[in-house]
This record gives C-alpha cells, sequence and structure tokens, in this order.
C-alpha cells in the first residue's frame, strides 16, 4: 500500500530578541489585522451524469469525446483484500489475509471459511457506503482484490462460481452514482511484495513462480474480457507495489501484462507501476514501444513512512515545491510531460493526524494540485475502523466507527465460530462517524487555504 520515499527538508529556525529596561515604552502600535478565516461553502450536489468510456492520450485523461476529465476518490481498502490494521485485528500472529484463512480452514473447514469470507465482504461495504462516498464529491474508486476473488484458488484457470460477484457489484453500485471503477489487483497469486498488503507477508513467489505469472496473465484476460465495453471501468490496475523485483525485471513483466490484455480489450486504460526505488524510469517512453491508451501509477504520502513528519510544512513543501531539496510534484510533472504518459496518484494520506479541519483542507488543496498537473488521484482510504472508535485527529477513513461503536479485538485461533460471525457482522451496521470536515471541504465551492 505505501510508497516510502525519503526526502530532506530545510530546517526553519526562529529567533528572537528582546529590548532593555530604560527603554521609553514604544508608541501604541495598531494591532496587525486579523486573517480571514477561510471556511468551506456548501455546494448543491451535482446531478449524476452519463458516464463514458474513459481513454489516454499523451499525458491527459479524456472522455470519449476527447473533453478532458478530471478523477478524484478514494480506495476501497480492506474489503476485496484483508488489511487487519484497517479493521482493528492482528492479534496472536494473524496478520494478514494468508494465515486468516490458513486458520479458519483449520478449524472450521474451507466451504466454512468460504462462507465467512462472505460473510465479512458482504458486510465490509455496503450500499450506505456508496452513498456517503457520493456526498464526499467523489467520481472514482480504486477497488483493490486478491486474485482468489475471481481465480478459483484450488482450480488455477478455472473461474469461481461467483467469480464476478463483487466486482459486479461494486461496477453497477459506481454506476448508479456516477462513478467510475479502477479494478487494481492488489494481490496476485504468490505475492508480488514481501509485505501484508499483497495478500501474503513475507512469501514474494510471484517473481521467481512463472507459473504465478501465467496464472496472472490468465487472470487479466478474464478480467478484461468481462468488462471490455463497461464505460463505468476507468482502467485496471495491473500490480499493486510489485517491489519483491528489481524496476527492470518488473517493467519487462508488466508489458507482458498490457499484451495480454490488449489481446482482448483495445479500450480501457491500462495503468503501469512505478517502483519504489526507480519510480517510471525503466519503462521508457510508452508510445515508442507500441503501447497506447496507458497510465503511469505512484503512491505519494508526504509526512509518512520516513518521508518528512506529519504535519502542514511536509504537505507545503511537496504541492508547492518548496521545499529546498524536496522538488516536489513539479519533478513528477517533468518526468510525466518526458513521457508524455498520463498519470495516476493511486494511494495517498493528506489528512490523518492533522486536526480534522487542517487535514480536510490539506487532503482538498492535495486533490486539487494534481488536478491542476492532470493527475487522476484516489485516497487511501474509504473506511478505517478502529478498537477505541471516533475519529479523533484524523484516522485514515473518510469514514469510521463512532467511539460508542467499538471494535473488539478478536482471537481467530481461538474465538467461535458465533464471536467471529458477530464481528464480520457488525462491520455492516455500526454507527459511522464521517470525518465532516474533509467531507465539507471536498464539496466545497470554496477552496482552502492551508499553505498561507
Amino acid at each position: 500500500m505505501f510508497f516510502r520515499a525519503i526526502c530532506r527538508l530545510s530546517l526553519l529556525v526562529l529567533a528572537g530578541c528582546g529590548g532593555g529596561g530604560g527603554t521609553p515604552p514604544a508608541p501604541p502600535v495598531a494591532p496587525p489585522p486579523v486573517a480571514e478565516v477561510i471556511k468551506p461553502t456548501p455546494v448543491t450536489p451535482v446531478p449524476v451524469l452519463p458516464l463514458t468510456m474513459l481513454h489516454t492520450q499523451g499525458a491527459k485523461w479524456l472522455k470519449a469525446d476527447g473533453s478532458p476529465v478530471t478523477l478524484k476518490g478514494v480506495n476501497l481498502g480492506n474489503w476485496l483484500i484483508n488489511e487487519f490494521w484497517m479493521m482493528g485485528q492482528g492479534s496472536n500472529g494473524i496478520d494478514d489475509q494468508c494465515k486468516l484463512e490458513a486458520k479458519l480452514d483449520e478449524r472450521f473447514g474451507y466451504a466454512e471459511r468460504q462462507r465467512l469470507m462472505q460473510l465479512f465482504r458482504d458486510n465490509w461495504i455496503t450500499t450506505r457506503d456508496w452513498d456517503q462516498m457520493q456526498k464526499f464529491g467523489l467520481n472514482v474508486v480504486r477497488l483493490p482484490f486478491i486474485y482468489s476473488v475471481v481465480e478459483d484458488e484450488k482450480n488455477p484457470r478455472t473461474l469461481r462460481a461467483d467469480a464476478w460477484r463483487y466486482l459486479d457489484d461494486a461496477i453497477a453500485q459506481a454506476e448508479k452514482r456516477g462513478m467510475y471503477v479502477i479494478l487494481d489487483l492488489h494481490g496476485a497469486v504468490g505475492s508480488q511484495g514481501w509485505e501484508q498488503h499483497s495478500g501474503c507477508a513475507g512469501k514474494n513467489l510471484y517473481w521467481s513462480t512463472p507459473e504465478f505469472q501465467q496464472r496472472t496473465i490468465w487472470l487479466w484476460q478474464q478480467v478484461a474480457g468481462r468488462y471490455k465495453d463497461r464505460v463505468s471501468v476507468a482502467g485496471y490496475s495491473v500490480l499493486n507495489e510489485p517491489w519483491g523485483t528489481d524496476a527492470a525485471n518488473l517493467a519487462s513483466v508488466v508489458k507482458t501484462l498490457y499484451s495480454a490484455i490488449r489481446a482482448v480489450d483495445p479500450n480501457h486504460v491500462v495503468i503501469l507501476p512505478g517502483h519504489n526505488s526507480g519510480g517510471i524510469n525503466a519503462y521508457g517512453k510508452p508510445s515508442g514501444q507500441g503501447m497506447s491508451n496507458v497510465a503511469f501509477e505512484m503512491h505519494f504520502y508526504p509526512g509518512l513512512f520516513g518521508w518528512g513528519q506529519i504535519g502542514v510544512q511536509v504537505h507545503k513543501d511537496w504541492l508547492t515545491c518548496s521545499g529546498g531539496g524536496n522538488s516536489g510534484v513539479c519533478e513528477w510533472d517533468n518526468r510525466i510531460r518526458d513521457v508524455d504518459t498520463a498519470f495516476f496518484v493511486g494511494e495517498m494520506q493528506p489528512w490523518t493526524g492533522q486536526g480534522l479541519d487542517m487535514g480536510g483542507q490539506i487532503a482538498r488543496a492535495s486533490f486539487d494540485t494534481y488536478a491542476k498537473y492532470g493527475w487522476a488521484a484516489t485516497a487511501w482510504s474509504w473506511k478505517v475502523v478502529t478498537n477505541s472508535g471516533g475519529q479523533g485527529n484524523g484516522t485514515w477513513g473518510m469514514v469510521t466507527n463512532a467511539g460508542s461503536a467499538p471494535v473488539p479485538k478478536t482471537d481467530f485461533t481461538a474465538a467461535s465460530l458465533s464471536e467471529i460471525e458477530t464481528l464480520f457482522k457488525s462491520f455492516g451496521s455500526q454507527q459511522y462517524e464521517v470525518h465532516q470536515p474533509l467531507q465539507d471541504w471536498m464539496t466545497s465551492s470554496t477552496a482552502p487555504q492551508p499553505f498561507r
């Protein structure tokens, strides 16, 4: 999930001085003018408009008629691939999806595990989430999924009986609200990275196992074949954070996936993932290699994972290119211009820990800045729940569970079947606490000025 980058921030040192005791009192000085307080201005919700097949041309995201489109949205994390920190779990060694499934298989059997996972997915995202997303003014969702949502894990290259249940539902729900969907293979078979968010932490078998790479080609051809004419699908994010190999090998394998998708779907944008060390450099210019209708994807997390500290300054440096050694978005604008390819900020988290109003302002400023450059952007993440509940100083979620609806820590190695069922069902009915200032700023006709 995370793009880890380290930037050097200059330190601003403020010095003060005072006067001596024998100095005559200074004449009265008029107080400085009070800075104008800018507040979000509510706007009338925009009516749902018909969706059109999107494409890219050069560095632009375009509608079918060639007019530009600004995509701003959110990830539906933890729905179709589990990340335990997002739901207040992870005790006794059960801290990724593979470990959870193995434990449920051991304790209750494969069929019962399948039923429990369906119960979880039926409750994590429901109609109320889609309705609330619309209130945030979002027009795209990135939908992370693990391969086994579509492929029968026990019968390679075979579709599950319910293979399209959740992808179809997400696309239909988005369509009703005038929203696009970017399908994101977050967890490939074998896992394409070492991190827990690829489904199986510490495995990274995708790159060393040709069979897994071939199954991923098969998977994308199934997905692309089903949705090749679906206008509400904005594109295919072919591998999330595939950092278990070097940048050159990543580019080579992704080009193979591009060709496989193009064999069945000439219509949709194919999104090429960058590398955590080499960015997009290993790809070269896509148009010079026979690739068209593509976009590059990177994940930007100022203030997190070694990239400065949470606060206004790190975001100001990044978004305004004003931070000493930090060349900010200007550098990426130059890179995108050089390769003449559209850009997608697939993950970002600009509001956590900032205080609710300031977090809302910085988030809106982030979306606005990316839109100014013509980039699509989706924040991480829509929903994050915690054991204590409440937004506090700003969680990672646009919505979270209310303080009156805490989430219990559950020991999946010992909890009864009914206790696990109760936990999973609760995600669909628990009271939400919306990040209201974030929602207000996202839909405001007045832009904030967090960096003045």
